[in-house]
């Protein structure tokens, strides 16, 4: 069946102008402000020539920014190159769904809701607030294990989420066909909004405190001086600030450029249909997600909003929508939304007797991860990102202004944030063609199902590893990590592995590479590991004052560290080897490189040291075994945490004694030129090429933690047990958050390691940790334990739960499976591990 709307339905802003209204989803209680001046009557004339904090951008995004400034008491304005809202914001479908993928995330939306709950109080200004939540559908038994999973995890961040039977959605949603679902999950917080509702509320709150709004005012540049903002020019004159926050939507990498700031994102066509009445539908109803078929649906005007994120997007170039751009949609595309129509036919068979309104086109911006753009820019300070929005600026507006505005009045978010951090994003993320190849698939991951595995398909082979021309021979999966190309197993053919929820195909392979790390000897390519060079007659100083450890060591020696926050967290972990007297250079994770050099830069004044980048300069192998010495004999007289220069296979390297994945051996840094030959050599003297699945496998068995899963911004070296990597003599960042912490006695959680008893479970992490029933944690990293047989995840527990040897649980989406707690590694140095009497024995 084809579906088409009855004649032209193409509209734009000068249509409705015309006499033509918005539609009325996109009317809240006070529809029309905008054809009113609803929001032009809070606009000024004469723009100040000084200001606190300047905000670009009037979207839903910006006008949260303002508020949440000017609720801080920042002197703050608002400059909008054509009217509020007239971006992509007014033609937002506007879900608030509580649940992300991790906890701060969720944490943010959780604000969200709260704050548009409350803004009409405040303001009296609706913001056209529907709390009938959302209902997850599935159809097929990976869905069901997904929604499951997601259900678990919502469990885990304290929200509501209820398994229902098909029996018990259809009565939730009537009108949806329910003999072909196996299941489904009920979020009752959830909802949507009025966007331009929401918008006119924000600016109502904050012009009550001082802010203001200018609209027709085009930003034409953003003014610097050594490297810091000082003010923006628009068409209508200078406005002097030290703090400019560019909330343009997708506009933003154009604006974010006059900085000289990258804000990788770009724009893709995002299509929903409006119908009109069908029969049988009567008030609100849940937002229904039949994600299997690529679409939200929810009530609108006695008819339906039908969208969708179809599997693969349609790129559009920002600069080609024009200056102009506004209260504008782009042309409708039937054959493009058809198989999403055929499918809502399915779902809704009502449908097929309803007309169409409007095959709503809207522009809608993205990023490389999936994440939006949040905090200060690592090149340029005092300039600001709050854009890339994915889909979800609406929902998340109200939590990601109020972070923005705490970053940008204290200097730091008000809890981790680094999923979303400016900074995350290396250069080559901001190539258009990466963008434009990206995007696309972006959208269309909105609704897949999360298997453990999936990789990214577009965009790859960004930065070349060193290794790369040996990878193109060998029978490798490769992983992208901040635009490297990783191994992770070895192998395998060139298709794709089947992913699975279950046992993955690649167990044996993995098993047989850590084997060969275990019994053996294997190689690890860690090359793509950030090298950050810190020289100067101040290096030890300097170092002294941003690191938690004692970097007073002589030359020679290796030290593992934090860099904390001054709230005691871990901006990053990283190993310092000290070259010399006045040099150290710095090893970080391979997507910390650019959010540490700017964190090393930004806190170096008033010290003589020069810190520089020098990952592309250096290449790095982990040569781990028991066989190693006999590979690269003559290495025996490193110590732990020691290095030296040495000669191998007649190469010069820095052999240094280290270890991450809990077997003696050595990384050895050689000249980018010299490691295909040093690979090539240590290949021909035994040593099995050993890929990331395996490492990190062997990783969580030792508890060796991980940045951005196992340590954040947010844990403390407490939490983590790493107190012995704190040096108390020394003034380091964080050190007066630490003693205060330190005298309050034990944390509030520690790091555990939970050995699963069953050998058959597949633990992810972010799994809801339970202790008799009640949520006590949450797992942080999981894999298959291949020294000793079992599932190992880790996780932070509650004090009062985190008893050595007790019965712990995971939830794995609804199946509770029974754990032992460990407060140290599941695998000590001996490898020797045993279950005995349900105690673990170390």
């Amino acid at each position: 069946m084809r579906f088409r709307p009855a004649g032209d339905l193409a509209w734009t802003a000068e249509q409705s102008q015309g006499g033509r209204p918005y539609p009325d989803c996109l009317r809240g209680p006070d529809a029309g402000m905008a054809e009113k001046g609803g929001i032009l009557d809070m606009s000024f004339n004469d723009l100040p020539a000084q200001v606190s904090a300047v905000v670009i951008g009037g979207g839903a995004m910006g006008c949260s920014t303002l508020y949440h400034l000017a609720k801080a008491g920042v002197d703050a304005v608002l400059l909008e190159r054509n009217k509020v809202g007239s971006g992509t914001t007014w033609h937002s479908a506007a879900q608030v769904r509580g649940l992300r993928s991790d906890y701060s995330m969720t944490d943010l939306i959780r604000y969200s809701v709260g704050l548009y709950t409350s803004l009409e109080a405040e303001t009296g200004h609706a913001t056209g607030w529907i709390g009938e939540g959302s209902l997850s559908i599935a159809c097929n038994p990976d869905r069901l294990t997904h929604i499951m999973r997601q259900r678990s995890l919502a469990r885990a961040f304290g929200l509501r989420a209820e398994a229902l039977s098909p029996g018990e959605a259809k009565e939730r949603w009537p009108l949806m066909r329910a003999d072909d679902v196996m299941g489904a999950v009920w979020a009752p917080d959830d909802g949507r909004v009025g966007p331009s509702d929401l918008c006119a509320a924000f600016l109502k709150g904050a012009r009550s405190r001082g802010a203001k709004l200018f609209e027709d005012t085009r930003v034409t540049g953003i003014l610097t001086d050594s490297g810091r903002v000082i003010g923006v020019e628009t068409d209508r004159g200078i406005v002097r600030s030290n703090a400019v926050a560019v909330c343009a939507g997708l506009w933003s990498r154009g604006v974010a450029a006059l900085a000289g700031v990258d804000a990788p994102l770009w724009a893709c066509e995002h299509f929903y249909l409006l119908t009109g009445p069908v029969e049988g539908l009567d008030g609100n109803l849940p937002t229904l997600s039949d994600h299997d078929s690529y679409l939200y649906i929810r009530d609108d005007s006695g008819g339906l909003l039908v969208g969708c994120f179809e599997p693969m997007g349609k790129a559009l170039d920002p600069n080609k929508l024009g200056d102009d751009f506004s209260f504008q949609l782009l042309p409708e595309d039937w054959d493009h939304f058809e198989p999403m129509m055929r499918n809502a036919l399915h779902r809704i068979p009502g449908l097929a007797n309803a007309g169409a309104r409007m095959l709503l086109n809207g522009p809608e911006s993205f990023t490389p991860d999936g994440n939006f753009i949040l905090g200060e820019a690592a090149e340029t300070r005092g300039l600001y990102l709050g854009c890339g929005m994915n889909s979800v600026g609406v929902a998340s507006s109200g939590g990601a202004g109020m972070a923005l505005a705490e970053i940008m009045t204290r200097g730091r978010p008000p809890f981790d944030l680094h999923a979303v951090d400016a900074r995350r994003f290396g250069p080559e993320w901001n190539d258009a063609r990466a963008l434009a190849a990206r995007a696309p698939e972006v959208l269309g991951r909105h609704y897949e199902i999360h298997y453990p595995g999936r990789q990214w398909r577009t965009a790859r082979r960004l930065k070349d590893s060193p290794l790369d021309t040996r990878w193109m021979v060998d029978s490798v999966y490769l992983v992208q990590q901040g635009g490297w190309e990783r191994p992770a197993f070895f192998g395998c053919s060139n298709a794709e592995p089947v992913l699975t929820f279950g046992r993955p195909g690649w167990h044996d392979r993995v098993a047989a590479e850590v084997t060969a790390a275990d019994r053996n000897v294997a190689i690890f390519d860690l090359s793509t590991f950030g090298k950050i060079l810190v020289s100067g007659p101040d290096a030890e100083i300097f170092l002294n004052r941003v690191c938690a450890n004692d970097m007073k060591r002589s030359p020679g020696r290796a030290i593992y560290t934090g860099m904390l926050n001054d709230r005691g967290g871990y901006e990053s972990d990283l190993v310092a080897f000290r070259l010399s007297d006045e040099a150290y250079r710095l090893h970080v994770g391979t997507t910390m490189l650019k959010r540490d050099l700017a964190w090393l830069r930004r806190h170096a004044g008033g010290v003589r040291v020069e810190i520089s980048d020098q990952t592309e300069n250096h290449a790095i192998l982990g040569l781990m075994g028991p066989g190693a010495a006999e590979v690269a004999p003559g290495l025996d007289d490193i110590l732990h945490f020691q290095h030296r220069a040495a000669e191998v296979a007649g190469l010069p390297v820095r052999a240094a004694r280290l270890s991450y994945v809990g077997t003696a051996g050595w990384e050895l840094t050689c000249r980018r030129s010299d490691v295909a030959a040093l690979y090539d050599a240590l290949r021909a003297a035994g040593a099995e090429p050993t890929g990331l699945f395996a490492q990190t496998a062997m990783r969580i068995e030792k508890r060796f933690l991980a940045y951005g899963h196992d340590l954040d911004t947010s844990i403390t070296p407490f939490e983590a047990g790493l107190e012995f990597a704190i040096d108390w003599s020394s003034s380091f960042t964080g050190r007066e958050a630490l003693l205060c912490r330190r005298d309050e006695g034990s944390p509030a959680r520690r790091l555990m390691s939970l050995v699963l008893e069953n050998t058959l479970a597949v633990p992810l992490g972010d799994e809801p940790i339970l202790r008799a029933g009640r949520v006590v944690g949450r797992a942080t990293s999981a894999a298959f334990g291949y020294r000793i047989g079992r599932p190992v995840a880790l996780g932070y527990v509650d004090s009062d739960a985190a008893e050595p040897g007790c019965r712990l649980c995971l939830d794995l989406g609804g199946i509770i499976e029974p754990a032992r707690a460990v407060l140290g590694p599941a695998l000590d140095f001996r490898g020797a591990m045993s279950m005995d009497d349900g105690m673990l024995l170390r």
